[in-house]
């Protein structure tokens, strides 16, 4: 291969400036692909760490109750309207001896057992309707990372502590260990002391849940050594469904995953992975076009050197593997520079870009893998860009080529 370099380079360094241009336009189009990717992909994994940083991949909780006709009934003492049952808060079915099974499931990375319901918080004349969580600390924030959320006070729900959100402490005037008054339509209730304050981005969420232990959670929702609900984290944030379909045949309550529950959110990500595709592959299209005019345009620049090389006895195949050569040489250089570039456009924007609490929208970071098939891919469209200008020069005849 020695041949091959020797000439593939040289023909490149006398394209000068056409091999500039060639190489700064392939350096332009990855530059966009790898920012493309990274930003959208950064933005993508913020978007979903902000809606589902607090929320469960997978709630398992009761049936819905429904009615039935009797057992043996005659069609004649059918109604010919049945009125929906209403539904009551009940507990989640011999739920401890769930949660064994469940651990044991691969692609489970955590499990936490929850007693929520409606209830008033109050505080003086102020009182506001809210649904009282009951939570065991430790197992919630593995499966929500809800301790990345707390502002003020901590995470700790001993007997009597409550966890509110920010729009909710100002709207009863309270902080960081005043009381307040839980209570629900089961339980006259009782006082409790605010532990910790959390905020989680959105007024209405922040208004939403007040965290108390699961215990007194339990006494207050009727709910004696039960819960209402068990939510689970996934390794595969988007293989839930699958999971979760392959939970539902094995027990007799409802499974549903986030995707079935925010359908919206997960159109609204699909809709941009496949907007990304097509930019990414469109922009790949025209800088391969682009190697391959400028090649077509050097074989008829170099008819004659290849005629000469084509009389002095090299092959057919030496000849196309110099213009494969070329091709793959541009797609790398531009790849390692556009690679840089596109890194460096992003750790920008990630310095320009911000929330509306004024921290960073998403940090940039660096991806050896994105990297990595980025090279591996410019090569691969340098070498198909290269191989219609490669053809054209092997058959090029070595006599007319001189005489040209």
């Amino acid at each position: 291969m020695g041949f091959e370099w020797a000439v593939a380079l040289r023909f490149l360094r006398e394209g000068g400036m056409q091999t500039l241009m060639i190489v700064a336009g392939t350096t332009i189009g990855i530059a966009v692909i790898v920012f493309i990717t990274g930003f959208l992909g950064d933005l993508q994994r913020d978007l979903i760490r902000r809606t589902l940083g607090v929320q469960a991949h997978i709630v398992i909780r009761p049936a819905e109750e429904v009615a039935r006709p009797l057992r043996g009934a005659p069609a004649a003492a059918a109604l010919p309207q049945v009125q929906a049952r209403a539904q009551r808060l009940r507990s989640v079915d011999q739920w401890q001896a769930l949660l064994p099974a469940l651990a044991a499931t691969p692609g489970i990375r955590a499990i936490s057992p929850i007693a929520a319901g409606p209830g008033i918080i109050t505080r003086g004349d102020a009182n506001k309707t809210v649904t009282i969580m009951g939570i065991v600390p430790a197992g919630y924030i593995e499966v929500t990372h809800f301790n990345d959320n707390i502002v003020a006070g901590e995470l700790r729900l001993d007997p009597g502590d409550v966890l509110i959100g920010t729009d909710m402490a100002k709207d009863l005037g309270v902080g960081v260990g005043d009381k307040v008054r839980l209570s629900t339509p089961t339980s006259p209730g009782d006082a409790y002391q605010v532990r910790g304050i959390y905020d989680l981005g959105m007024r209405n969420l922040n208004r939403a849940y007040a965290y108390v232990g699961l215990a007194p959670a339990q006494a207050m929702h009727a709910l004696p050594g039960g819960v209402s609900s068990v939510e689970l984290s996934v390794d595969d944030l988007f293989g839930a469904e699958a999971l979760a379909a392959r939970l539902r045949p094995g027990m007799p309550h409802e499974v549903e995953s986030w995707m079935h529950s925010n359908p919206q959110l997960l159109a609204g990500l699909n809709n941009q992975t496949v907007m990304t595709i097509l930019i990414r592959f469109f922009l790949a299209l025209v800088v391969a076009i682009g190697v391959s005019s400028v090649l077509v345009v050097a074989v008829v620049q170099k008819t004659k050197e290849i005629g000469i090389l084509r009389a002095m006895g090299a092959s057919r195949g030496r000849i196309m593997r110099v213009f494969l050569l070329q091709g793959a040489l541009i797609g790398a250089s531009g790849a390692v520079v556009g690679c840089a570039a596109g890194y460096a456009l992003t750790f920008v924007m990630s310095n320009i870009l911000r929330s509306s609490d004024g921290t960073r929208l998403f940090a940039a970071r660096l991806d050896p893998q994105l990297y990595l098939y980025t090279l591996l891919a410019a090569v691969v469209l340098g070498l198909v860009a290269a191989m219609m200008p490669a053809r054209r020069a092997a058959r090029l005849d070595p006599a007319q080529a001189i005489r040209i």
